[in-house]
């Protein structure tokens, strides 16, 4: 079961989709004509048009001569073989398969792919054939392959394009049968599945889904990679060189872009980048917040989580959080979430709240609000009294502030407005206690929660958000009254996206300077330059930063 995204804290990566999907769009990587057409024929599909979805699933064949017709009863047994291998084909391959040919090809994002209910007809629709009901087995199987083979796809590709002795390149294959081939790959090597399982069931999904021959290519190929496994020689790049061949190995190694190992290894060195990328490669942890707002305490969601033999730990650093790395589903299952009686929140978002310091009477904006994590933990803090304004760009979002809102007993304190920031600012007389500017980003920090993102992600595009960030913060400023805060915030832990920003704000604005976040986190969060920062390598948990900055009285 897919968590409802306004539960979710962090960054809304759709809140500027004028400004962010095209920046995604100009990072996604160019495919064949072939690829081209796997990705008109699924959004044909979408829209309803499923008549020919055989064109990306397939190689344009030669016209051959006719064949004499077969006898009927030979055709009779064609037909029962070919049902009886469609029903034999693994439900929850089938659909990983799909899913993450939807990522690949159209730029779709596995979170909100999660949340599709009506994901099984474009199942159906793509591979032309109808498979097994998922249970709540094979849903969450296919979650946790779809994040795997996101996660180690550059190694993958790696390992099958090295064994590989046919005359296609990596960007040549057929796009369902590449997903297919790397879904058996990460099964063999990463999972430690018995090769004969993973083998027939991989085979038999290419067989029907393509033709023989790809399931010929897919036992091939897979036979070949678990003997290397077996006798502990899969191939791996050499770590040497210069540090452009180093970064180009180390992103194979631990299936990163090679822009982002050599932008990390430049500030952080190349054993810290290393510790990093297996930080991001690990299956993600989660925090809960106990609702206070609705009597809810610590202890009190801790007496549930007994109830459902769900392992915990308590936060150190939040009173309200606990942390999970297994058993989330059986907290939304047993509706826990959409009773409101607690929500998904990393402590790296909480301790962002804590930067703000909510307290009741104030007003507080929220400049860039969806999908309201950070929203409704500040309402939660003002004891009914004092308003928070969230404001966002995008409406279908924002609803789903309002609902978490409503959910947790927050609507009388929280107002929505849909606005671009910039927009809003001009001619508004609104001037608030606190702003909270929680900036689209990078997301270089949440890699672990969000694999797909590494993938969508460029050095051109980090250089556009980094000016999109300044444009927000100037608008933003304007919102704050003398004596008041602005607080600004990501998900990345990347320098230029965080403290190079604070210092360009500052240069642009003299009446504002930075108040050390010293009494509001605990120290081992407190940079030197006073800003609030977890990193994934030291702290375990997501990455974040935030400044807190006052706006000085004449």
């Amino acid at each position: 079961m897919a968590l409802p995204a306004y539960l979710c804290s962090g960054i809304s990566l759709t809140s500027y989709p004028h400004e962010l999907f095209r920046l995604s769009s100009n990072s996604l990587h160019t495919r064949t004509s072939q690829r081209l057409l796997c990705t008109t024929s699924i959004i044909a599909t979408e829209q309803g048009n499923s008549s020919n979805p055989a064109k990306y699933r397939r190689r344009p064949k030669k016209s051959k001569p006719k064949s004499v017709d077969k006898p009927k009863e030979l055709k009779a047994k064609v037909v029962d073989k070919s049902k009886k291998l469609f029903s034999n084909v693994s439900p929850h391959r089938a659909a990983s398969a799909v899913r993450l040919l939807r990522i690949e090809e159209q730029g779709a994002y596995a979170d909100l792919l999660n949340a599709n209910s009506n994901e099984i007809k474009y199942i159906h629709s793509t591979l032309g054939f109808r498979i097994k009901p998922l249970d709540a087995r094979d849903s969450r199987l296919v979650t946790d392959i779809v994040a795997g083979v996101l996660r180690w796809k550059r190694y993958l590709d790696y390992l099958i394009f090295s064994l590989y002795r046919g005359t296609k390149g990596a960007n040549d294959i057929e796009p369902l049968l590449q997903q297919i081939l790397r879904i058996g790959a990460y099964e063999i090597v990463k999972l430690g599945m018995p090769p004969y399982a993973v083998v027939n069931e991989n085979v038999t999904l290419a067989k029907a889904a393509l033709r023989t021959g790809a399931g010929n290519m897919v036992n091939g190929i897979l036979r070949k990679i678990a003997s290397c496994k077996e006798n502990d020689t899969l191939p791996l790049p050499a770590v040497e060189g210069d540090s452009r061949s180093k970064a180009r190995a180390l992103g194979v190694i631990y299936s990163h872009p090679v822009w982002m190992v050599r932008r990390w290894m430049s500030y952080l060195g190349q054993e810290a980048t290393i510790n990093l990328m297996e930080w991001n490669n690990n299956p993600p942890c989660f925090g809960l917040r106990a609702n206070n707002n609705k009597g809810i305490s610590r202890d009190d969601l801790v007496v549930l989580l007994n109830k459902l033999e769900v392992p915990y730990k308590l936060s150190p650093y939040l009173e309200e959080f606990v942390h999970l790395t297994t058993g989330l589903q059986n907290v939304i299952q047993a509706g826990l979430i959409k009773e409101g009686t607690c929500a998904v929140q990393d402590e790296s978002a909480g301790l962002v709240v804590s930067v703000v310091d909510p307290q009741p009477g104030e007003t507080i904006i929220d400049c860039c609000a969806a999908p309201g994590g950070k929203t409704l933990f500040m309402a939660s803090h003002m004891q009914g009294q004092g308003k928070v304004i969230a404001i966002d760009i995008n409406r279908g979002r924002l609803r789903m502030v309002e609902e978490g809102a409503i959910i947790q007993a927050l609507d009388s304190v929280v107002t929505t407005c849909h606005n671009d920031i910039c927009d809003f600012v001009v001619g508004s007389s609104i001037q608030a206690d606190k702003v909270l500017l929680d900036a689209p980003c990078s997301g270089l920090g949440v890699l672990r929660k969000k694999p797909d993102l590494r993938w969508k992600r460029s050095l051109e595009d980090l250089e556009q958000l980094m000016s999109l960030q300044d444009k927000l913060l100037d608008a933003a400023s304007l919102l704050v009254k003398p004596g008041g805060i602005l607080v600004y915030s990501t998900c990345s832990i990347d320098p230029g996206e965080n403290k190079e920003r604070v210092d360009s704000f500052l240069t642009r604005h003299p009446e504002f300077i930075v108040e050390s976040v010293e009494n509001f986190v605990p120290d081992e969060f407190v940079s030197e330059e006073g800003f609030y920062f977890s990193h994934t390598r030291n702290h375990f948990l997501d990455g974040a930063f935030a400044a807190r900055l006052y706006h000085m009285t004449n």
